[in-house]
């Protein structure tokens, strides 16, 4: 029994030993050396830290600045330094003496189907009632109205049957004063820009967006100044965007100053603020450029009133100018309704006649708000709105 005990401890002992050796070879095996890295020669070497000692700086010749080059360019040519820009010249715009009848050969090529159209058929041997009928309906699809386009019909049967004898020459003549006459020669077409009392003439110009409403008051701005006008623009259209940066351009041209808010802002105060530093500057004439929203009715009426309200704090208006697109014809008149029910018109400006062989919508709408057409748009260009003068019209409407 003792030896078997005795044999057992032996195998313990012998055991012990064996699994120390294994735990102690395990321990003291070396680990594997680390791979050798090559310089980095691209990072640059760290910057000196407080307490440093600083490179002992190489003596190098120092240069004075009279010495110093400026740096060239990669081809080896010296740096251009660049002069600041010149504010640009003033422009003087054209003068407004005789303006439509130097246009006249430009309104006379869109315009003159009418007139053509009207001689051709007026040349007929007989002169029918289906003649007539033909008659009328030119100068309907012209665009002059029913009621214009009836007086004139019977006018001109009467004149056609007491004539007789009908010559090209004839013709011509008593198509022309009957033109001028539905034309109401009697209007006065002066743009009144001219106070009665010791402050600038106030204009305040309405219509709808689209109607080149905007640029027709820049472009008038060029007219007053061609006429030796001193003009402050008021940029009270503060609903669409960029309509103030554009009346500012427009002014900037002929030296114009031009008063603006923010957008959004209060149309009232803008256009009160203008008519203020158009008084404090000596000012002969202030423009008021309106916002031109139709959405309803009621709302351009609070607007354009509060406008007019505001502005009267000051002085009176001289001048509310309507601004309508030649080429939208009956729609046209539809928002010549309107604007004359919210504001007094005492004037209208008829743009892009160029673009249209309906120039009888200037007949149109005279008759339909009994107030004359004072200014034509003629073209795109700065100078193309001219006053509107009813003989050099007709005369482009009929050719020479």
């Amino acid at each position: 029994m003792e030896t078997i005990i005795l044999a057992v401890v032996i195998a313990v002992v012998v055991l012990g030993v064996l699994g120390g050796l294994v735990v102690g070879s395990r321990r003291k095996k070396p680990l594997p050396p680390a791979p050798p890295t090559a310089p980095d020669l691209t990072t640059p070497p760290a910057e000196p830290h407080i307490g440093d000692e600083a490179e002992t700086p190489r003596d190098e010749p120092r240069r004075t600045i009279e010495e110093v080059d400026l740096p060239g360019t990669a081809d080896g040519s010296s740096v251009v330094v660049e002069e600041p820009p010149v504010a640009p010249a003033i422009e003087v715009p054209e003068p407004t003496a005789g303006r439509l009848v130097r246009l006249r050969a430009r309104l006379s090529r869109s315009q003159n189907a009418l007139g053509k159209g009207l001689l051709t058929l007026l040349a007929r041997e007989h002169l029918d009632d289906d003649t007539w009928e033909e008659v009328e309906d030119t100068l309907l699809t012209a665009d002059v109205g029913v009621r214009p386009t009836q007086e004139l019909v019977e006018r001109l049967r009467e004149r056609v049957k007491v004539l007789g004898t009908r010559t090209p020459a004839d013709l011509r003549e008593l198509l022309r004063e009957e033109l001028l006459q539905i034309l109401e020669p009697g209007f006065d077409r002066t743009v009144k820009t001219d106070s009665n009392l010791d402050t600038p003439g106030i204009v305040m110009v309405v219509g709808v967006n689209g109607t080149g409403k905007t640029t027709t008051t820049g472009k008038l701005a060029r007219v007053l100044v061609a006429d030796g006008k001193n003009v402050v623009l008021g940029a009270a259209d503060t609903f669409r965007a960029a309509a103030a940066d554009q009346l500012q351009t427009w002014g900037d041209r002929v030296g114009a100053r031009t008063v603006r808010g923010p957008e959004g802002g209060d149309p009232a105060s803008i256009a009160f603020d203008a008519v203020k530093e158009g008084i404090e500057a000596g000012a002969d004439v202030v423009l008021i450029d309106t916002a031109g929203r139709l959405h309803t009715k009621t709302g351009l009426m609070d607007e354009l009133g509060k406008v007019k309200r505001v502005v009267e704090k000051h002085a009176p208006l001289d001048e509310v100018l309507l601004v309508l697109d030649a080429t939208t014809g009956q729609n046209g008149l539809v928002q010549a309704r309107v604007f004359a029910e919210v504001v007094e018109i005492t004037g209208i400006v008829l743009t892009k006649l160029d673009g249209t062989a309906k120039g009888g919508i200037v007949i149109a709408v005279q008759r339909e708000l009994g107030v004359p057409v004072k200014l034509i748009g003629l073209g795109e260009g700065a100078d193309d709105l001219a006053p509107f003068e009813p003989e050099a019209f007709v005369d482009a409407l009929i050719g020479e």
